[in-house]
């Protein structure tokens, strides 16, 4: 049973955040931008796709997180012959007092962290198993609906679609994703950190420095920022803007099918409001908006074919749109 939530104010919370990526770091070797969307989206209550070829660190990124929180944590290890009951659970028989009756067993859904490991790399049916767990926060076996641990927080790596042997996301799940954040190749200097920290005799032991207790109280906080009307209205506009049938913008309406859900507005208010308080302010500017732009749309912009003959990636669309859109609604 999980104890009553501490009171906490926005300070303790820039703290709390502040402290997370410092450990993470001790242990993940640059991808400062990287370590800062995985803190806003867990703050937000969020969950995150990490998108990057083989070998960039983003199981241990996941790994590393669960060690520097005291949550429950599980692996899922995504294969074609994972079955939805491989991650939700099912009813087994048991002997009960000498009468053979079903009983529930849970899946590894159950935990806080879950990492869901080359998500990908499942059938579209085992990808929607996670659907329901990741909105609702509840399970459905049979006629029994059960609860979730709470916070619950779903981190999905996956390798870039092009590979052979991986099954596209579907656009349902896909929008059920706080972010979606591409993990980079390393520099050469980072390059030369990670040899010195993973070859030797050993590598940094995380230690934990937050609990359930205190990432739900940071998410009730972060909530409760104030947001100004024009700031919304910006917002707004943004989503809008992803739309070819709602802007005038020649690189959306050649090159995108569809664009954000409101979920999408949702995710870049609540991300906005969270990257206020670790900037040390208690409202929400402009800036926060742009600054979480690309991942909380990245994924929520479906482009024509044309786009992709083109060379051109939902990044370059959101480019144009911070680009083009007034923060003053009559104002270009």
């Amino acid at each position: 049973m999980i104890a009553e939530e501490p009171r906490v104010d926005a300070t303790q919370v820039t703290e709390l955040a502040q402290s997370l990526e410092a450990e993470l770091a001790r242990l993940i070797v640059g991808q400062k931008d990287l370590l800062r969307d995985t803190v806003i989206a867990l703050i937000a209550g969020g969950h995150v796709l990490l998108e990057g070829v083989p070998g960039l660190g983003k199981t241990v990124l996941v790994r590393s997180l669960g060690q520097a929180l005291t949550m429950s944590f599980s692996r899922i290890q995504f294969t074609p012959d994972l079955m939805p009951a491989d991650i939700v659970g099912t009813n087994v028989i048991g002997d009960e007092a000498g009468r053979r009756e079903f009983h529930y067993q849970a899946g590894p859904i159950f935990a806080n962290l879950v990492l869901a490991d080359e998500i990908n790399r499942a059938t579209p049916k085992t990808q929607s198993a996670l659907l329901e767990a990741m909105q609702e926060h509840t399970v459905t076996v049979g006629t029994q609906t059960r609860p979730l641990p709470n916070p619950f927080f779903v981190l999905a790596t996956q390798n870039p679609i092009e590979l052979e042997g991986t099954y596209p996301l579907p656009e349902a799940q896909l929008d059920r994703f706080f972010f979606k954040v591409l993990v980079p190749f390393p520099s050469e200097k980072d390059l030369l950190e990670i040899a010195r920290r993973t070859t030797g005799e050993s590598t940094p032991q995380l230690k934990p420095v937050a609990d359930a207790n205190a990432v739900m109280a940071a998410q009730r906080v972060a909530r409760e920022v104030p947001i100004a009307e024009h700031v919304l209205g910006y917002a707004a506009r943004l989503i809008s803007a992803t739309h070819p049938d709602r802007t005038q913008l020649d690189s959306v309406r050649r090159y995108v099918r569809w664009g954000a859900s409101p979920r999408g507005m949702q995710t870049l208010i609540l991300a906005g409001k969270v990257r206020a308080l670790l900037e040390g302010r208690y409202n929400v500017a402009f800036d926060d908006l742009n600054a979480v732009a690309g991942p909380a749309l990245r994924h929520r912009i479906f482009l024509q074919f044309e786009a992709e003959a083109d060379g051109i990636a939902a990044d370059k669309i959101i480019s144009d749109i911070l680009e083009q859109t007034p923060k003053e609604p009559g104002r270009e």
